[in-house]
């Protein structure tokens, strides 16, 4: 099978276990956690272009899972996680990865937060190694064994 078949079959199964798990996923710390985990993916190369931007941001708009919160609400928190990334990466990194380990208290949400990391990565069909590096480092601040998502 192909790497992008395996890419596209991964990402499926991540979205269809989170919509399994969505009446679960209604606490603020994941609403939080997840907008600083797409945040995280859109910038994982260093930069988030507008474009980019705009694509995920239409992602979390459209994602079932997310529907459990306001739409104005993930977005100015999609944005403001973008906004700490943009003025300075590195410190905006550490600032929204504290964001992401919130969710580290319930290991379903933790779980789920990993998932929409990578659904969003993968939404593209390009997972990349920038992408997988930083969903690897929300694993570690949630505690989790990257090797538990084939990362």
């Amino acid at each position: 099978m192909a790497l992008w078949d395996r890419l596209k079959e991964s990402a499926s199964s991540m979205q269809t276990q989170l919509l399994a798990k969505k009446n679960d996923l209604k606490s603020g710390a994941f609403r939080d956690a997840s907008m600083a985990m797409c945040a995280l993916v859109a910038a994982a190369d260093g930069s988030i272009d507008p474009d980019e931007r705009r694509k995920v941001a239409q992602l979390i708009s459209t994602n079932d899972v997310l529907q459990n919160f306001p739409a104005e609400e993930l977005q100015r928190r999609f944005e403001d996680a973008c906004n700490k990334l943009t003025a300075d990466f590195e410190f905006g990194k550490v600032s929204v990865l504290q964001e992401v380990a919130k969710a580290k208290k319930k290991p379903a949400e933790a779980r789920a937060v990993i998932q929409i990391g990578i659904v969003i990565g993968g939404a593209d069909g390009d997972f990349d190694k920038d992408e997988q590096a930083m969903v690897r480092e929300a694993c570690y601040a949630l505690g989790l064994p990257p090797h538990e998502f084939d990362l």
